[in-house]
């Protein structure tokens, strides 16, 4: 799966040698040399993942990262540390500070593009191609298609997008404006009750099967789809 990758990193070489193979790989790739310039894309555009150095000329990596980890809006955010610093101590440090995993340079462009994916694939599922099935209910981002029960059903971009992170995040509390960050992005500017339009829009597109009633209103708080009913 590609993403938008946020590179944090002092050394120009290396930052360019990270950031050219991340490319090769389809992914996104914003740049930073120090950790207020990192802050300062960060709150621009919430990146998919960031590559973060652990000696930065302004911060430490690990005091960042809790520093990001603080933040709501960052919070889940996946963060791979890159370092010099082999010693098991500073990786325990790194991985204790919020870090959801580690590599020590030198490492191969094939190691660190397995680390991202990895990491997506805990962190941020919604980026995967791969099919999900619920209850019967499934939904192909690779064909854009979905099908309940066999049937193929029909619905809009937003809608499919939406029913993509609800299948790939179930049984978990939303609220409005965190489907909206996740959905719609977390720089759009819309009302949180547009959020409720398009789940009636959803439910409706998913009756055809009987499947609408997985997207459950939590009273109060949002929304959740349910992996069973």
């Amino acid at each position: 799966m590609t993403a938008s990758v946020l590179v944090v990193e002092d050394e120009p070489s290396i930052q360019e040698l990270v950031a050219v193979n991340l490319v090769r790989h389809g992914h996104d790739v914003r740049r930073a040399a120090n950790a207020e310039e990192a802050y300062r894309v960060v709150a621009e555009t919430l990146p998919d993942v960031i590559l973060l150095d652990w000696m930065l000329p302004d911060s430490p990596g690990p005091a960042i990262t809790r520093r990001l980890r603080s933040d709501p809006r960052t919070r889940e955010v996946p963060i791979i540390m890159l370092t010099a610093r082999a010693g098991e101590d500073d990786k325990v440090a790194g991985l204790e500070a919020g870090a959801d995993d580690y590599i020590t340079k030198p490492f191969s462009p094939r190691e660190l593009e397995a680390r991202i994916q990895a990491v997506l694939r805990r962190r941020a599922p919604q980026l995967s191609k791969d099919e999900v099935v619920i209850e019967g209910l499934a939904i192909n981002p690779a064909t854009r298609s979905v099908t309940g029960k066999g049937r193929a059903l029909r619905m809009s971009p937003t809608e499919f997008e939406l029913l993509h992170f609800f299948m790939t995040h179930p049984d978990r509390v939303y609220t409005r404006s965190q489907i909206l960050d996740h959905v719609w992005g977390d720089h759009v500017f819309i009302e949180d009750r547009t959020v409720d339009v398009h789940i009636r829009r959803l439910r409706d597109a998913l009756s055809p099967t009987g499947h609408g009633d997985l997207v459950e209103t939590v009273r109060g708080t949002g929304y959740r789809f349910l992996s069973k009913r």
